[in-house]
């Protein structure tokens, strides 16, 4: 059998030999049924989250041929297909995204069915790269995952919000299954009454949630997928294909915090360092996709500094609010801050070279790791908060590539690398602290040019009750013997 192929080459994902009592034609009938009348029932807009996996896709495909079979009057309510893009997604993942994508809008106008697909991304400013590389913010790990929120919450749900502002209310349709892990059960019974088909939103207002396929398990989803062909022109062995060679699960569209992002074995952002092993890229480079090799290796190096015994020497003592933060029993253990700056530019430089690499081993091919934007808010948020007189981020791009992007110039004339060293030297021999100075200087330029500058007192006085002592003096008076990391925090 098909299934019986399919079920070993995905490490038992899909039992040998199953097939589904539940998945009867019956069943299936009963479930395109249930989706019609829920969609009849109001107006409400639906909005169904689509990550490329196989549960949306299972969701997707058994609303699209249950609302086909509705008259074309009855369609009316708009249907938002949406998927996120963290923009530090899997390529292949992204590939199959973004070809799913226009094909679902272009089979939907063929097929005068009210489908729209949208991909939704963070803000520039939310980036992965923008507040790893600008802000220091250490690679996440399970304590600390500060990306969760920023990539994938917000962006989903900005969306969302829109629509209801729209419409008033709407529906949020999930692929998700309640077999997917006793987590999940609890989650879905906690927001959901017994006998109701729609659930409120955990977190958002006037939003509410329906999931189709809640009471499906594995095999009903592979054994629907490779029975019922995709109405949008995908190939669904193709999926099978993609699952089997990264040897993932699903990573699925998150749009509040009870929703797990990612598991320990799935695809998605191919910088997760979450997990301690990237299997799924692993398993990927293995099966043909070796040039993403470059992409591992930099994740790895990524998840090497979260070594607690390298922290003194890549992360900042002080938050970055420029205080120190204790914790412990004693208060007597740092809670380390970002990246220092030459970690930061490291980083960058490293991220640029592998950028560089995967295009000249793929010629014709467009595989952006960091966009201008994200490089132009890195570049503002160096010069404009962190005090990098030198502009590294011009000079690093033109060390990698050999060519300038066009910057945006600074009208009022920012310092200079020249105007750092003097400044070090007289504040050397003043025996005044240069990170104080400079601080102090970026912002009278920040204020020269406001008809107001009342602000300027109190970021002068934020400035001054910072801890500017030197690093080694903070950790000799803390002592140095004692000193462990804490849960990251930039």
């Amino acid at each position: 059998m098909e299934e019986r192929k399919i079920g070993e080459n995905l490490g038992g994902e899909l039992k040998t030999g199953a097939t589904s009592e539940k998945l009867t034609n019956v069943a299936l009938k009963a479930t395109y049924e249930e989706i019609r009348e829920v969609y009849l029932s109001d107006n409400r807009p639906w909005v169904v989250g689509y990550s490329g996996g196989k549960d949306s896709t299972t969701a997707l495909q058994l609303i699209w041929y249950a609302l086909s079979k509705l008259q074309a009057e009855q369609r009316s309510k708009p249907i938002y297909v949406i998927a996120s893009d963290t923009l530090v997604e899997t390529p292949v993942i992204v590939n199959h995204i973004d070809l799913t994508l226009g094909r679902i809008n272009s089979a939907s106008k063929q097929q005068g069915l009210p489908f729209v697909a949208h991909k939704v991304r963070p803000e520039i400013a939310d980036s992965f790269w923008v507040n790893m590389i600008g802000r220091g913010y250490p690679a996440p790990n399970g304590r600390f995952r500060w990306c969760t929120d920023r990539l994938k919450i917000q962006p989903a749900n900005r969306f969302i919000l829109e629509r209801v502002a729209e419409f008033g209310e709407v529906v949020l349709v999930l692929g998700v299954r309640r077999s997917e892990s006793a987590a999940r059960a609890q989650v879905m019974a906690l927001h959901k009454r017994r006998g109701q088909r729609l659930s409120r939103h955990s977190d958002l207002t006037n939003a509410w949630v329906y999931t189709p396929i809640e009471d499906w398990d594995v095999n009903d989803v592979w054994q629907y997928l490779l029975s019922a062909p995709s109405p949008w022109g995908n190939r669904n062995r193709d999926l099978v294909t993609m699952y089997r060679n990264a040897q993932a699960g699903e990573c699925p569209l998150v749009v509040d915090k009870t929703t797990p992002s990612c598991g320990n074995s799935r695809f998605g952002c191919w910088v997760c360092t979450v997990v301690e092993r990237d299997h799924s890229m692993e398993a990927l480079i293995e099966n043909g996709e070796g040039w993403m090799q470059p992409l591992l290796n930099l994740r790895d190096w990524l998840a090497s500094t979260q070594d607690p015994t390298r922290k003194k020497n890549i992360r900042e003592v002080r938050r970055r609010d420029g205080h120190v933060h204790m914790w412990g029993e004693n208060d007597d253990k740092v809670i380390w801050g970002p990246y220092k700056m030459e970690v930061r530019r490291e980083i960058l430089r490293r991220l640029l070279r592998t950028q560089k690499l995967i295009q000249e081993t793929n010629p014709g091919e467009s595989f952006p790791l960091i966009s201008e934007p994200e490089l132009h808010e890195i570049r503002r948020i160096w010069r404009g908060e962190e005090g990098d007189w030198e502009d590294s981020v011009p000079s690093i791009f033109k060390e990698v590539y050999s060519t300038e992007l066009k910057w945006i110039d600074d009208d009022v004339g920012g310092p200079t690398h020249l105007d750092l060293q003097v400044l070090e030297r007289v504040c050397a021999d003043l025996e005044v602290p240069c990170d104080l100075m400079r601080e102090l200087i970026d912002t009278e330029r920040q204020y020269q040019a406001l008809a107001r500058r009342s602000g300027i007192y109190d970021k002068i006085d934020t400035t001054l009750k910072k801890d500017w002592r030197k690093t080694e003096d903070i950790l000799a008076a803390i002592g140095i013997t004692r000193v462990e990391a804490a849960e990251d925090a930039p």
